[in-house]
């Protein structure tokens, strides 16, 4: 028989968590690092919490579900080990995927791998909202079980008044919902800070609370080699999100040679007579994605150590529809809804004085359903004559029968010419386009495509601005045969001046 002794449990928690655990915050991302103790600070915070509040309902989420039992419920630190005594004194007991408390408080141990699988907690009341790996799910799941998380006719004891409902997430940097992870608790904000998030967000009191290695002594006891295998990881790109927590490294991303330092230049004066056009993805509940883009007519030196090679697309202004919160703060893949004729009005405003040669729009913009297409209203603008007009754009996405698709032009100009000098550059002006499109990631059901359940209207934009404007690498062209005796060589061509345009 159970002894009062094996119903004794003693749980260690260190600083960082203890924060998490103790905040006033109610809407909290910990984490960032691996090794900072989330999973963990997840379990001992059911558990205690269960215990302490009567009738408690806590849902703690994996996106897959052998993830979930393998990391939570079995193994020597999970729920099976840590409530061995007290499922022996029937205080608790584990039933599939339930942890029934003696007061009538629940653990739910729930998984939601695609977005259709979040109608399965339709009619939850989520009073504890737990989500171990936030950037495994889509911002569509997480706003969907935000919005499930509330609390009705539960007493919380004193010292629990004002913290409850109650959410926290653990992540690390990648994954499908990395890029809205960081825009909701990271971009712009003080770590630790504790600050109320708009209405159009949950109006939670939310806080960011970053955590490594270093903050989980435990596992550097428990686990002496596992920073030698974080620093093996192999890329410094993962050893820098996986180890110090990056969140501007993204290891896995679609466009893995996307970089600032190559492709993102200052600012310059385009000369008027290099070709001006215009590529738009259109969005109402989601982001639109304009963008104006500069063919670059022969060699140019656009600042120190830039030479921009003829041929180069340069994307130097855009217009993107997305909304922001009370603070001001961008809200992830969330659209204006503004309607096609304002949208076609706002992009002839901003073609300004430029002469624009020709715009490429999404083909689905055409389609017709009755009425005038989203493409006819663009070109009606809001007086029926200030819109702007577009042609279809070749949608191909991936190579296919030898025909370049899309990506792959993308990715080819992103890798540029023989010489290695890009073939496609953004203004550090085109900040959403900066922002999203090196965070994308592969489709997990076709690899050769990007998963659109991402932010990825700016690059579909860019994708059918590459394809109105096929480009392929040039093989490298064997020397020049030496001159015959009696021949006068070509002299070399001009070096070019910076700041200057130049001809070779």
């Amino acid at each position: 028989m159970a002894s009062q002794a094996d119903a004794q449990l003693s749980f260690d928690l260190h600083p960082k968590q203890m924060t998490a655990l103790e905040s006033i915050a109610t809407e909290i991302l910990y984490g960032g690092a691996a090794g900072g103790g989330k999973s963990h600070l997840m379990r001992v915070a059911a558990v205690l919490w269960c215990a302490a509040i009567p009738g408690l309902q806590v849902y703690l989420f994996r996106r897959i579900k052998d993830d979930l039992i393998k990391n939570h419920v079995e193994g020597p630190n999970g729920f099976r080990s840590m409530l061995a005594g007290w499922v022996d004194c029937k205080f608790v007991s584990i039933v599939e995927d339930e942890i029934r408390f003696w007061n009538g408080s629940k653990i739910y141990l729930c998984h939601c791998k695609d977005e259709k699988d979040r109608f399965k907690y339709q009619g939850a009341e989520i009073h504890v909202l737990l989500i171990d790996e936030l950037t495994h799910f889509t911002d569509v799941i997480y706003r969907f079980l935000r919005n499930r998380v509330r609390m009705v006719g539960i007493t919380l004891p004193k010292q629990y008044e004002g913290k409850f409902p109650r959410i926290i997430c653990g992540a690390n940097p990648g994954g499908i919902g990395h890029q809205f992870v960081k825009t909701t608790f990271i971009d712009g904000v003080t770590p630790l800070k504790v600050y109320r998030a708009a209405n159009s967000e949950g109006g939670m009191l939310r806080q960011y609370i970053p955590a490594r290695l270093e903050d989980n002594p435990s596992m550097e006891e428990s686990d002496p080699g596992y920073e030698a295998r974080l620093q093996g990881l192999g890329s410094e790109s993962l050893v820098s999100a996986m180890r110090y927590g990056d969140w501007d490294i993204i290891e896995g991303a679609f466009f893995d040679n996307f970089r600032k330092d190559r492709h993102v230049i200052r600012p310059f004066t385009i000369p008027k007579d290099w070709l001006r056009f215009r590529a738009g993805d259109w969005g109402s509940a989601k982001p639109f994605s304009f963008g104006w883009y500069a063919v670059v007519s022969e060699p140019f030196i656009a600042g120190p150590g830039i030479l921009l090679p003829r041929g180069a697309l340069v994307r130097y202004r855009e217009y993107y529809g997305i909304a922001v919160d009370a603070q001001g703060k961008f809200i992830a893949n969330k659209g204006l809804k503004m309607t096609a004729e304002k949208v076609g009005a706002q992009v002839r405003v901003r073609d300004g004085a430029d002469t624009i040669s020709y715009g490429v729009l999404d083909p689905a913009a055409f389609a017709q359903d009755g009425g005038p297409s989203l493409a006819e209203r663009i070109a009606q603008g809001t007086t029926g004559s200030n819109g702007a007009t577009f042609r279809r754009a070749d949608n191909k996405r991936v190579t296919d029968r030898g025909a370049m698709g899309g990506w792959d032009q993308m990715r080819s100009r992103l890798d540029g010419d023989e010489d290695g000098r890009p073939m496609l550059y953004f203004f550090e002006t085109c900040v959403h386009a900066i922002r999203t499109i090196p965070a994308l990631q592969h489709d997990e059901a076709r690899p050769e495509d990007l998963n659109s359940d991402m932010e990825d209207h700016a690059a579909d934009e860019v994708r059918y601005a590459c394809m109105s404007r096929p480009w392929i690498k040039q093989t490298i062209a064997a020397a020049p045969p030496k001159p015959k005796p009696g021949q006068i060589p070509l002299p070399p061509p001009p070096m070019p001046s910076t700041g200057k345009r130049i001809s070779l």
